[in-house]
């Protein structure tokens, strides 16, 4: 099949999108972005171009506008079927037309239609948005612009958001980007790292607090462009105070400043280890058909229910003894390895690793929820906290039903997501982890899976942070009023962002405050801020509108009117108010640009396209229009080709394949290449110990007999020395990547001191002589 990209007929025909502009501003922890892109109908019939396509979830849409034959149309903010009728009648008349609105079902797919482009004619359509940035394992601030929605999976009877296309991928896009990054933080800019090619960062102050940094030119937008801003300082606070709009009425949201304080507490490092083994985990894997699609692209590249199973294995190892777990594979149905929880043992780790090996992409569809409701019919278990872990590529369509599933049962389950793949919904993800209390990762790219993996586990372990409390301190005559909620949970390492609407007297000489005060076990914390009360003049409105977007999702998720409960026709009246005042994109509402200069009917009859995603295991696309009621059934843009992850020699091996398949998987023959210290793992008790063994002393590459003679006559236990020389190993020859294996190592030490007694002194010494390295007694806290 001929392979048609973007912008397509019926008989797939040329795309007309030829160029994408972007211009991002980062500010402190929040972006500013806008993205340009620009057609042409070189046909000889008028078009109607239909563009639908991804965003992060909490972006928040604050201007549109397009221009055709040098006329600019600046787009008009309304109520949603109110902006559908207008640019029907537009059509309908002749007149050009331009319509952006949000999923009714899924806050990160936007519809774009491109209305009456007359034949030879060229448009450039121009929108901008802001959104809060996430903050990686390592520090680093990610952002993301997707290149491709994947098709998501509808219950049966319900609408669907994109359709199953077919066609070859992994071709040029016939179209290149053009991608440019302004930096701007007080705590100053260290570094930038892309999965693309950059020019060189450039610092425009020599205090390092504003630099810039662009796209390598010809960049062809065939993959998502990720870039990781790194600061000098990450966990200093930060405080923009912003003024408001002059035109807007004094006291609203938009009239009022606004305080926009970024906090990144770091807590105590008593705190970041696991204090207990209580625990009841939950871990919930997609097993749907589109879990067989690969990773990328790329030759050789794994599958996502292989990533799965990879990631699991470093769960089950890496949970502490005395635990409760069970695993759930859902699809068009769901399964459970065990009928009840049951308790972590080497005999129960073994049964679910056996059963892990065998999780295949066969389950279907993806329906999520049932299994959700499963669990959450099961009564929790006493002292157990539960901890639902969600792995999914994130091709669901009731993606609102799911959220609220979630949301009823915060008090007894915090949630945990895992967006397996490029393309994964950021609003199935994200939302699920916000309304669950927990924490939302996405492994793509090159990613190490392990680091992201333990991170998200080492927040499930810490210990409860109780008693939160934020509390502002401003001069007298000033009122501060919170626009966010305070924070339900806190993590090492998870930044929170809080916006306040300032009102009343407002002296710009003067200085106010922020503390998040909080409880970590017994004792109290703080996390302060002092600010001036001075107005950001860089800013544009970038606080007003992610605070607008913030509250407008408040009441989205099921918030209330103050005097009105919660009266869905009032709730809708009031976020489309407060939509409309902020220039800022809802459920509720939509962009709608018409061009009201042209005078004469567009001549020809009128040809519907859709852009749509190049993926790979469908069948032929159903053009469908758009109902009134919501999506219809359209897909997506450009397929992204995802980077390999990379272990050992360069070669990417399952943990829970056979070492002689590890030259097949990765398209080689010859040696094998899988990662030492993968299998290391894989090798580990529940107990945490290891057996002295051919396949354990190996990786020292050393031999059975060797590594027998030289243990310490004052040892009996040969699992003893075995376990010691494992940890010698990791601590000496995989220093760098402790995050990934630190808590194997601590439920190892834990299990050898137990064991061992005087004999660890001796036990250090031969392993040190071993391996030929010098790791300290204080290293393994002897």
């Amino acid at each position: 099949m001929r392979r048609c990209c973007g912008l397509v007929t019926l008989k797939n025909e040329p795309v007309p999108l030829k160029g994408i502009s972007v211009q991002l501003k980062v500010q402190g922890f929040v972006a500013d972005v806008c993205s340009t892109l620009s057609y042409e109908n070189s046909e000889s019939s008028p078009v109607e171009a239909v563009f639908v396509f991804p965003m992060e979830e909490d972006s928040s849409v604050y201007d549109f506008h397009a221009e055709i034959g040098g006329v600019k149309i600046q787009a008009e903010i309304r109520e949603k079927q109110e902006a559908r009728d207008t640019y029907d009648n537009a059509l309908s008349s002749g007149q050009q037309a331009f319509l952006l609105e949000e999923s009714d079902e899924s806050r990160d797919v936007f519809r774009l239609s491109v209305g009456s482009l007359p034949a030879g004619q060229k448009a450039t359509v121009c929108l901008s948005y802001v959104t809060e940035l996430a903050v990686e394992a390592d520090g680093a601030l990610r952002y993301c612009l997707p290149a491709v929605l994947n098709p998501r999976y509808t219950p049966a009877g319900a609408q669907s958001l994109t359709t199953p296309v077919s066609g070859a991928s992994g071709e040029p896009v016939p179209y290149s980007l053009s991608f440019s990054a302004h930096l701007a933080s007080p705590i100053g800019v260290a570094q930038v790292k892309s999965n693309c090619d950059l020019t060189s960062l450039e610092y425009l102050r020599d205090d390092k607090t504003q630099a810039q940094v662009s796209l390598s030119p010809g960049h062809k937008f065939d993959r998502d462009v990720e870039l990781l801003v790194y600061y000098s300082h990450p966990h200093q606070p930060t405080a923009i105070v912003e003024g408001g709009l002059a035109s807007a009425t004094p006291g609203s949201l938009m009239g009022d400043p606004l305080v926009m304080v970024s906090l990144y507490p770091e807590f105590p490092a008593a705190a970041s280890t696991p204090q207990s083994s209580c625990g009841e985990f939950i871990f919930l894997v997609d097993r749907s058909g589109s879990m067989g699609c690969p990773m990328s692209n790329e030759k050789a590249e794994p599958k996502r229910i292989q990533s799965a199973q990879d990631t699991l294995l470093l769960l089950l190892k890496s949970l502490p003894l005395g635990c409760f777990f069970n695993i759930y594979g859902f699809g068009s149905h769901f399964e459970a390895f065990f009928p009840e929880s049951v308790e972590y043992t080497q005999q129960t780790m073994d049964s679910a690793l056996g059963k892990v090996k065998g999780m295949g992409a066969d389950f279907g569809g993806t329906e999520i929820l049932e299994p959700l409701k499963d669990i959450y019919s099961k009564a929790c278990r006493p002292g157990h906290p539960r901890q639902l872990f969600v792995f999914t590529d994130g091709e669901v369509g009731n993606t609102k039903d799911v959220i609220n599933e979630v949301k009823k049962h915060a008090g007894t389950h915090r949630c945990f997501t895992f967006g397996i793949g490029e393309g994964a919904s950021t609003a199935l993800i994200k939302g699920m982890a916000r309304a669950g209390s927990g924490h939302p990762e996405f492994i793509t790219g090159k990613d190490r899976m392990q680091p992201k993996v333990v991170q998200s586990l080492r927040f499930a372990l810490q210990p409860a942070v109780n008693n939160i409390v934020l509390n502002w301190d401003v001069p007298a005559g000033l009122e501060v009023v919170p626009v966010s909620e305070t924070p339900k949970v806190l993590f090492r390492g998870h930044g929170s962002i809080l916006y306040a609407q300032l009102k009343g007297k407002f002296d710009e000489s003067a200085v106010g405050r922020a503390s998040l005060q909080y409880s970590l076990g017994d004792e109290p914390h703080k996390t302060e801020i002092s600010f001036k009360l001075q107005l950001d003049k860089h800013t544009g409105l970038t606080t007003h509108r992610l605070a607008a977007r913030t509250l407008i999702c408040s009441l989205e998720e099921g918030g209330s009117v103050e005097g009105e409960g919660g009266d869905k026709e009032k709730v809708k009246e009031r976020v489309v108010k407060i939509s409309t005042e902020a220039r800022v994109i809802s459920t509720h509402t939509a962009f709608i640009a018409v061009n009201k200069d042209l005078n004469q009917a567009v001549q020809g009859p009128l040809i519907q396209r859709n852009m749509r995603p190049q993926m790979m295991h469908y069948s032929s696309m159903k053009r469908m229009r758009m109902s009134s009621g919501g999506f219809g059934a359209f897909a997506g843009s450009q397929p992204r080709l995802r980077q390999h992850c990379m272990v050992g020699a360069g070669c990417r091996v399952s943990l829970l394949q056979l070492p002689n398949t590890a030259a097949n998987q990765c398209g080689e023959t010859g040696p094998d290449k899988e990662d030492p210290m993968l299998t290391l793992i894989s090798l580990q008790k529940a107990d945490g110990s290891w057996e002295l063994n051919e396949s354990l002393v190996s990786v020292f590459e050393k031999k059975e007999q060797e590594a027998i003679s030289k243990m310490p006559a004052e040892v009996s236990d040969k699992a003893v020395w075995a376990t010691v020389l494992a940890l010698l190993w990791l601590h000496s020859f995989r220093a760098e990547l402790k995050e990934e294996w630190e808590f194997l190592a601590m439920k190892a030490l834990s299990w050898v001191k137990a064991q061992a007694g005087a004999s660890l002194k001796p036990c250090l010494e031969a392993g040190n002589s071993l391996l030929g390295c010098k790791v300290e007694p204080q290293t393994l806290a002897l």
